[in-house]
């Protein structure tokens, strides 16, 4: 029997529906990703499946055996005990027979034995094995390590925990419930990425079924076999991950678009048939015309505009102004608070056009490196030389430069005091702010319309050097998606902080590992990354091997291979730019205006000669890679 079946689900509120016909059964084994926009109704669907709320129509069965674990019914309200102690609340029945067992043992020791007494023991001794008793402590710490706390963390008041540890304490006991279907809600919240690849591990292994609400795509990859979306009200289903699951919703979009565009081309003919019959003013013309009516409303009747049809977010980051080659450079950056030394001899060296990626454990300091970039913070020791014409735009996650009490339309307005109010209710607009939405009050946006009020500015800056903190941190798929594709097509420069590896996976050419005596850095992108430090990590405090294995030489060769063509890549992109320079630099002199301005005529043929050097340099540069390239793809 499946362990939940569910049929023609409605929920209502206040006569609008939430989303009506969703069908569908989950059979042990399970592992299901549940996606859509915020609002899309995913947690509304989990409380329907607890119990929480009512059907407007249709059923939930459970199954007999079905134990649900959902991480609210976990959540820690006013607890006094400490974190370790409040983690084995899940394990109350084994404290039970712990203590009961204890009993009937002081009892047979007393010579009060009976036949009851010893079936009782037995029974359980069978309840006690059945239910992890042999192994629940081990459980408990490891799951508590593996979610990212420290083994000091353990004996901490709840009480003093911030509310990010709070969900990962309450996580932490979902996990451990024994229950065999989960419910899990955004799980990688306030998780590192260290943390988020335990708890992958954890649910791949997991011999129960979940369904999961996720916006991260690499852990919806990683953990499920089947795909649920919630969008405009309506229910879709298909077996695979996230990313199977993308490339079968856009080829049913094109089916839907098909069939919409051909319904309009029908509707927009017989609507010209009915102006050609009101032209004709007869009486039996309009019996016609009536007949066609009804034709056109029984083709529009359910018809939908397809998703491409519809309001979407537009990013569009430009640099007003090009940066020079370098664009930050830090030597033995060190921070300390309260006398802990959080890191050391921190080096960087940013280039025009990286976009690099700094990722570390929770705690490392990476929020805080940036807050030194950008000024906010004193550094300890080192020195910050920000390079020739750059330009920064910074994004906090906590979104604490927005204001609370302005209008969202004022918030950007006031920033931008150069643009008319058409203007800035264009780019609001672009961003899905419509109409009246233009004038909620900051403090009642969600989460994520916050951050897209902070990325509009952002956009709006024209800033040449972006440095980010965790910018998808409150953004639903679809809204990533726009971000990623805008950052794409960005001419400058990007720092950023985040533990969306599928955002790094797409857009990194660098990974920086933050760590206490210093950085790491890695060409490439996450998976590039993962690659090499699991390779490391193997090796680690092994004796050196006589001959490299074979297969490390290979992706070490192939990693070469990828970054010489990244290299080859981006001096394309530089030579690109310096013949567009030229071009301009000669139709200045050959403007006719600047003929009789000597030093004028002097100063440009004075850009284009270093133009030209720089455009001769870049190309032996050039030359030369693409020589070892080809070295290296005879190897």
């Amino acid at each position: 029997m499946a362990l939940v079946s569910v049929n023609n689900l409605k929920i209502s509120f206040a006569d609008r529906d939430i989303f009506s016909a969703v069908s569908f059964q989950v059979e042990q084994g399970d592992k299901i990703g549940l996606i859509g926009v915020n609002g899309a109704g995913k947690t509304t669907l989990f409380k329907a499946l607890t119990g929480e709320y009512s059907a407007s129509q249709g059923l939930v069965s459970i199954g007999k055996n079905t134990k649900t674990g959902y991480m609210q019914q976990h959540a820690l309200s006013g607890s006094d005990l400490t974190l370790y102690d409040e983690v084995m609340t899940v394990f109350s029945r084994l404290f039970e027979i712990e203590n009961r067992l204890e009993e009937i043992q002081l009892l047979i020791d007393s010579g009060t034995v009976s036949e009851a007494i010893l079936i009782e023991q037995q029974n359980l001794h069978t309840e006690y094995e059945n239910n992890r008793g042999l192994t629940y402590k081990s459980l408990a710490r490891s799951a508590i390590l593996g979610l990212g706390f420290t083994e000091s963390d353990m004996s901490l008041p709840c009480s003093l925990l911030s509310g990010g540890q709070k969900s990962k304490v309450s996580l932490c006991k979902l996990l451990l419930s024994g229950a065999n279907f989960l419910l899990l809600d955004e799980p990688t919240n306030h998780l590192d990425i260290k943390s988020v690849n335990w708890l992958e591990n954890w649910l791949c292994d997991f011999s129960g079924s979940f369904i999961v609400i996720s916006h991260d795509r690499y852990f919806l990859n990683k953990v499920t076999n089947r795909t649920f979306e919630l969008e405009r009200g309506h229910f879709y289903q298909s077996s695979g991950n996230y990313s199977r699951y993308s490339v079968l919703k856009q080829e049913r979009q094109k089916s839907e678009q098909r069939r919409y565009d051909n319904t309009m081309n029908e509707v927009h003919r017989i609507e010209g048939m009915i102006e050609q019959q009101k032209r004709f003013n007869r009486e039996r013309n309009y019996i016609t015309i009536a007949s066609k009516k009804k034709s056109i409303d029984r083709l529009l009747d359910g018809l939908e505009k397809p998703e491409s049809e519809l309001s979407s977010i537009h990013f569009r980051f430009t640099a007003s102004e090009t940066s020079g080659n370098d664009v930050l450079i830090c030597q033995s950056l060190s921070k300390s608070f309260d006398g802990k030394e959080l890191f050391k001899n921190v080096d960087l060296h940013i280039k025009r056009q990286e976009r690099v990626f700094l990722v570390g454990e929770n705690g490392c300091g990476k929020s805080t490196l940036l807050k030194m970039i950008l000024g906010y913070l004193r550094r300890d020791s080192g020195r910050i030389i920000p390079g020739a014409g750059v330009k920064i735009g910074y994004f906090d996650q906590a979104l604490a430069e927005l204001s609370s009490d302005k209008t969202v339309l004022d918030e950007v307005w006031d920033s931008y005091r150069s643009m008319n109010e058409s203007e800035v209710r264009r780019a609001l607009a672009a961003f899905l702010f419509k109409g009246e939405d233009v004038f909620k009050i900051m403090n009642k946006l969600s989460g994520g319309e916050k951050a897209r009020v902070a990325l509009l500015k952002l956009m709006l800056s024209g800033a040449n050097f972006l440095i980010l903190d965790e910018p998808t941190n409150h953004l639903d798929i679809k809204s990533r998606e726009a971000l990623e594709s805008a950052f794409d097509e960005y001419d400058g420069t990007l720092l950023v902080v985040s533990h969306d590896r599928y955002f790094i996976n797409r857009l990194a050419t660098r990974i920086i590992s933050l760590e206490k005596d210093g950085v790491r850095s890695f060409d490439g992108n996450y998976d590039y990354y993962i690659e090499h430090i699991t390779e490391t990590e193997k090796t680690a405090g092994l004796p050196e091997k006589p001959k490299e294995n074979a297969y490390k030489k290979q992706k070490e060769h192939e990693s070469e291979i990828r970054r010489t063509k990244g290299k080859i890549a981006r001096l394309e992109k530089q030579i690109d730019e310096l013949d567009e320079a030229a071009d301009a630099l000669q139709k200045q002199i050959n403007d006719p205006e600047n003929a009789a301005d000597y030093e004028k005529i002097l100063e440009l043929t004075g850009q284009l000669h270093e133009n030209t050097e720089k455009q001769e340099e870049l190309m032996l540069e050039w030359q030369e890679l693409n020589e070892q390239l080809e070295n290296l793809s005879k190897v």
